[in-house]
């Protein structure tokens, strides 16, 4: 597959890259990291980062703003997306060829070429391995931006390297990315301005949150709490795993107001969610998934069906 992969970047002079809505340091930095990567091989070729912008990674990167007309002919890759409707883009499907590189279950297999390894940690790890194939079959470089990326692609969504996705090869990878000559400092200090706040909401939820007698658990984080914490909706992505030490939760919802829907983050310790999420407009992990829905009702009714579920 990784041999293919490089075949078809080598076949075309234009490539944008994708990523899904609402990004995390993963979904930036397999998709920036990606670009970095093929403009340091292939000067030549025309490569772009396709996606509105989320403020608060802004010391990873910034995406381009790229023209409907690039498309034309063009090699399209989606990283780091499951399903069609969490692309972050509407013009992703103009191009000549579409790819899809991602960790998560395939339950949506669009793409004319796939790539999909729900072993690794991180669609980060997943291209830092390319580079690794790359550099013994075609002599690639990887330039100290993509480095430092993919490093905090794999870091952000590892949890620190705290959960049990980060694997022997997950250490490899960091190993080898930490030899480039970025700031470790840093990187975590931008990380840390959205921690320190996201600390303060942690509080709130341990002290807020509700559980019935099966360990089913839920919190509601209305427009008007994450404004008194400072908390935007896409910074909220680090709370998923905040329920996760607390005795006698099997599984719980983290449910966020956004301005059009309420995002709810799915996640277990048993029982298998990823089928309630495409239930809710979403998907993901069998124990850590994602959905959305439009009303605080039809929040009540996925909290029911979660409910049913640990019973």
């Amino acid at each position: 597959m990784k041999r293919q992969i490089i075949d078809t970047i080598e076949k075309y002079e234009t490539i944008i890259i994708h990523r899904h809505i609402r990004p995390d340091p993963d979904a930036y930095g397999s998709q920036i990291g990606l670009k970095e990567l093929i403009l340091e091989n292939y000067p030549d070729k025309k490569v772009f980062a396709a996606g509105e912008h989320e403020e608060s990674l802004t010391y990873l990167a910034v995406p381009d703003v790229v023209a409907r007309s690039l498309y034309k002919d063009a090699l399209v890759i989606v990283t780091d997306t499951g399903n069609t409707e969490r692309i972050d883009g509407e013009f992703y499907t103009e191009g000549a060829l579409l790819m899809k590189i991602d960790h998560h279950p395939d339950a949506d297999p669009y793409g004319d070429i796939k790539w999909v390894d729900t072993s690794a940690s991180s669609t980060s790890e997943m291209i830092a391995s390319l580079f690794e194939y790359a550099k013994k079959k075609n002599n690639w470089t990887l330039p100290v931006t993509s480095a430092r990326l993919l490093f905090a692609g794999i870091v952000g969504d590892t949890g620190r390297f705290m959960f049990p996705s980060a694997t022997v090869k997950t250490f490899d990878m960091a190993s080898e990315l930490i030899k480039y000559e970025f700031s470790r400092e840093d990187l975590f200090a931008g990380m840390y301005e959205v921690d320190r706040k996201i600390l303060h909401l942690q509080g709130y939820i341990y002290q807020n949150f509700e559980i019935d007698e099966n360990g089913a658990a839920f919190i509601k984080l209305d427009k008007a709490t994450l404004e008194k914490f400072n908390v935007t909706p896409i910074e909220t992505s680090q709370l998923g795993g905040s329920l996760g030490e607390v005795k006698g939760i099997r599984a719980w919802a983290i449910l966020i107001e956004e301005e059009n829907q309420i995002r709810v983050r799915l996640r277990s310790k048993g029982p298998i969610i990823n089928t309630l999420a495409a239930q809710f407009n979403g998907g993901g992990h069998p124990l850590a998934s994602g959905a959305s829905v439009y009303s605080w009702e039809e929040a009540d009714v996925l909290i029911g069906k979660l409910q049913q579920l640990c019973k």
